[in-house]
């Protein structure tokens, strides 16, 4: 949408990282958690990618930059679990972030509500962008276009980690491809990006911007593949 415009170009061929920590790290606290987007945010990312309200809360008290925002929520019945409804939708706004993330796959979604009539309401009644992360590009196809504005922005995130692409690795670069090639909103390249040589590959397949989370702050997963590399 026109009026997300500027906020959106700010990512333009930019890093992006994703700053979160397993529920049972010392890391996840949202101190830590804002420390670690001001670190990424001093040495040039252009965003950082948020999960829940109250560390989205902790980031915009130390950030000026854009923050993504989405809120993980396990859900009995339920295999969406980025931002699945609108009420979570609503507290990651409310608590500081600049553009929402959903799950925009076309798996069920609580309450039966689709995912391109919950990013319609996020941008009418909360006037924020909306990311859609997808598995593929039947799902980016679905929440665009109609009489609907569509998402503003389209990554990859969900891309091997959905039922039916379960058996494809990330990164999707081959989706990415498609995307850029299919929709005329940004394309953002996340999950699997592991070094600065794949990053700049996404942008020279018409990325818009990459997002990169475990290479760069997953410290406790880094720490245990290191460990069972010690070990085998």
């Amino acid at each position: 949408m026109a009026q997300f415009a500027a906020l959106i170009q700010q990512l333009h061929h930019g890093l992006i990282v994703s700053c979160q920590a397993p529920s049972d790290s010392p890391l996840h606290d949202p101190q830590v958690m804002a420390a670690m987007a001001a670190a990424a945010v001093q040495r040039g990312a252009v965003a950082v990618r948020i999960d829940s309200p109250q560390h989205v809360a902790a980031v915009r008290q130390r950030v000026d930059a854009p923050i993504i925002g989405l809120w993980k929520q396990q859900i009995p019945g339920c295999e969406v679990y980025i931002t699945p409804d609108f009420a979570a939708a609503a507290a990651i706004a409310a608590a500081g972030a600049d553009i929402i993330a959903v799950d925009a796959t076309q798996r069920p979604r609580p309450g039966g509500e689709t995912a391109a009539g919950l990013i319609e309401r996020i941008q009418r009644d909360l006037g924020k962008p909306v990311m859609a992360d997808v598995d593929s590009l039947e799902s980016a196809l679905a929440v665009m276009g109609g009489d609907r504005s569509g998402a503003d922005l389209v990554g990859t995130t969900l891309y091997g980690y959905t039922a039916e692409t379960r058996h494809l690795q990330p990164p999707g670069f081959e989706l990415v491809s498609e995307l850029v090639q299919q929709l005329e909103v940004p394309i953002i390249c996340e999950g699997g990006v592991a070094s600065p040589t794949m990053a700049r590959r996404a942008l020279e397949l018409g990325a818009d911007a990459v997002v990169v989370g475990t290479a760069i702050t997953g410290i406790d997963l880094l720490v245990q593949a290191y460990c069972a590399g010690l070990q085998g």
